[in-house]
């Protein structure tokens, strides 16, 4: 197994997929990063829709700007993962938020999402985070219940390219000791 390091270096953003389908055991190994994701007191607030059928495909499709540069992977990966929280869970207790920053489950789709992306490429697949879509129409053609949000999608399959890495900030640029 890569180190973790490795793996963060290397993982890239895919927009674009061969037709090779997803083995049901990857698939299974991203699923369980999730599962072991840390989380505001373990509520574990995400709902995670795998979607496989081309009809449901397309109607989460229609629903990304084609000026967003991931629409077309929502079309061309073999799977689409939509990450969905249960609102009032994460941040709260005994009903009340508890938080600054109200609901936690961004925070705990955030951590989430890193995990899933991390153990997909460390199986040799891609993903790409979408958060540019009419919201509504996924949570619609998913038939999401109330009180869950949908917060992103995620294509998920075998590159057919690897792009390079983009220009990073050096940890000077961002890092401050004691005081800002």
């Amino acid at each position: 197994m890569e180190s973790v390091m490795t793996v963060i270096k290397e993982r890239r953003s895919i927009r674009n997929y061969t037709d090779r389908e997803v083995p049901a055991e990857a698939l299974q190994a991203v699923l369980e990063a999730v599962q072991w994701s840390p989380s505001w007191a373990n509520t574990q607030c995400w709902e995670i829709v795998v979607v496989k059928d081309p009809a449901v495909k397309e109607q989460i499709h229609a629903a990304v700007p084609a000026s967003n540069p991931a629409a077309k992977s929502i079309l061309n990966a073999p799977v689409v993962l939509a990450l969905c929280a249960k609102r009032g869970t994460s941040g709260s207790y005994k009903g009340m938020v508890t938080t600054k920053f109200g609901d936690w489950f961004m925070f705990d789709l955030g951590l989430a999402t890193q995990s899933l992306c991390l153990t997909a490429h460390a199986h040799g697949l891609g993903t790409v985070i979408v958060g540019l879509y009419e919201h509504d129409k996924v949570d619609a053609a998913l038939h999401l219940p109330e009180g869950v949000e949908n917060v992103c999608l995620i294509p998920l399959g075998y590159p057919e390219r690897t792009p390079g890495a983009p220009k990073r900030k050096n940890p000077d640029d961002f890092v401050h000791f004691d005081t800002f």
